[in-house]
């Protein structure tokens, strides 16, 4: 049976406001009746506020009436009682295999160097001071010690690697990202389109300088090579028409 939030002021509680026997409030707060009988003499816990596990909804009145009128009954917890969460200890390794902790620290700096030393105390049940040893090669073992998997040692799961490397690396913002199709498409669709309109705009420039040219002109008013001057014309023709006396 889970104990109450708070077992001695629920306790402290039941004493002063019910006629439960000292068993019966030992048994469901979690205590020994010395303990409740020394509550209820005020040797301990001097001056606590009682809590009452009926509006905190732990306990019922019809459970605590139920209890009062039979002695050897036991008070059974609400139905709706929200259990409490146990307390989550340190990894517990092994003393044969704690040795092999300095190993497992080594494989862990060499490939997975992104793991925080919390994470790999965690991950090992190993202290911080033994991991800046073995990264600063100061461990009083460091010529013995040879980087093996962790996994391998026995001190670890696979998937708690994989998890805590997986933290580690979305932590570091080195996490990748599925390859999208449709990304990839827009991207190439925005990257084709400046394209696209440079070589619209250089068409059309093209055509626009195109129509700006005259039209071909005519034979006779194309420009050929410059024409003598009329004084020069006239002074050929009489050259030419001058005979020998």
């Amino acid at each position: 049976m889970n104990n109450p939030l708070m077992p001695k002021a629920t306790a402290v509680w039941l004493v002063e406001n019910t006629a439960l026997s000292f068993q019966q409030i030992a048994d469901f707060c979690g205590l020994h009746a010395l303990e409740v009988n020394a509550i209820a003499d005020d040797e301990v816990v001097f001056g606590m506020q009682g809590m009452n596990p009926v509006s905190s909804g732990e306990l019922t009145l019809e459970e605590i009436e139920r209890c009062q009128s039979d002695p050897d009954a036991r008070l059974k917890p609400a139905p709706t009682r929200t259990p409490v969460a146990k307390k989550k200890s340190a990894r517990y390794t092994p003393v044969s295999k704690r040795q092999d902790r300095p190993d497992a620290i080594a494989w862990l700096l060499k490939n997975y160097p992104i793991l925080s030393d919390a994470q790999i105390s965690r991950l090992i049940g190993t202290t911080k001071p033994t991991i800046n040893a073995v990264r600063d090669r100061s461990h009083w073992n460091t010529p013995n010690i040879k980087a093996q998997n962790p996994v391998s040692l026995g001190l670890c799961s696979t998937g708690d690697l994989e998890k805590i490397v997986s933290t580690a690396r979305a932590r570091a913002g080195n996490t990748r990202r599925p390859h999208n199709v449709s990304d990839t498409t827009i991207k190439t669709a925005d990257l084709n389109t400046p394209n696209e309109k440079s070589e619209g705009e250089t068409l059309d420039a093209l055509f626009k300088n195109t129509s700006e040219i005259p039209p071909n002109q005519s034979d006779e008013n194309r420009p050929g090579p410059q024409s003598k001057s009329s004084s020069e014309t006239l002074t050929t023709e009489e050259d030419t028409n001058v005979g020998p006396y």
